[in-house]
Formats: structure tokens, sequence, C-alpha cells
């Protein structure tokens, strides 16, 4: 995982400029992709799970125990797919889509961290 080592060469603020500019060349690049492929939303193209997760990891609590439960957050929503994602992943077949339903499954992640937060950290 790179995000430890691209990290500290940003501000918060930088970093999410940087998670922006990701997220637009993952559209172009996913897209692109796809039609190479012959399916939209591959197993073989990454970058849609990738950018998304650099930001909850950025939005995450220190520790490596928050870490790991983002991990499986994520995994869980990305899999799932609850609304608007699963509509996102059925209808938006191109590159925006692919990115798109994974930036829904960290919206999902980051709500239920800053539940547990609340809950255990007070």
């Amino acid at each position: 995982m790179l995000f430890p080592f691209l990290k500290p060469h940003f501000s918060d603020a930088g970093f999410l400029a940087f998670l922006v500019a990701a997220f637009i060349v993952g559209v172009l690049a996913c897209g692109r992709a796809g039609r190479a492929l012959g399916v939209a939303d591959h197993g073989s193209i990454v970058w849609d799970e990738i950018v998304p997760f650099w930001l909850v990891l950025l939005m995450t609590p220190e520790g490596w125990l928050w870490q790991l439960a983002a991990f499986f957050w994520f995994r869980f929503f990305d899999i799932a797919k609850p609304q608007p994602a699963r509509w996102i992943d059925g209808h938006l077949k191109h590159g925006f889509g692919v990115m798109l339903d994974d930036l829904v499954a960290a919206g999902y992640t980051l709500l239920v961290l800053a539940l547990f937060k609340v809950l255990f950290n007070g």
C-alpha cells in the first residue's frame, strides 16, 4: 500500500487535492481500460478501489485497529453495494460510474467509523 509513503509529503488539504486529481485520472483510465477489456468494471481494474480507500485512510483515526476496521468496512460496502452504489454500478457503465460506486462505499465506511468513534472513544 502506497498511502504511508505518499501521505507524509502532503498536508491534509494537499492530499485531498491529490485525491481529486487521482479520481479524475481514474475516471479517464478506468473508462479506457474498461473499453479495451470489453467489461466496464473488469476485476483487474483496481484504481477505482485505491483512490476512495486512500480517502478513507486520510480520515481514519490513527492506529492499526482503526485502519483494519476501515479496510474491512470498505470491502464490505464495496461488495454489498448499498444504494446508491448499486444503482450506479448497474446504470453508469463508464469510468465515472466505476469510480463513483467505490466513492459511495468510502462514504458509508466513513459514516460507520465516525459512529464507532463516537460510541467507543467518546
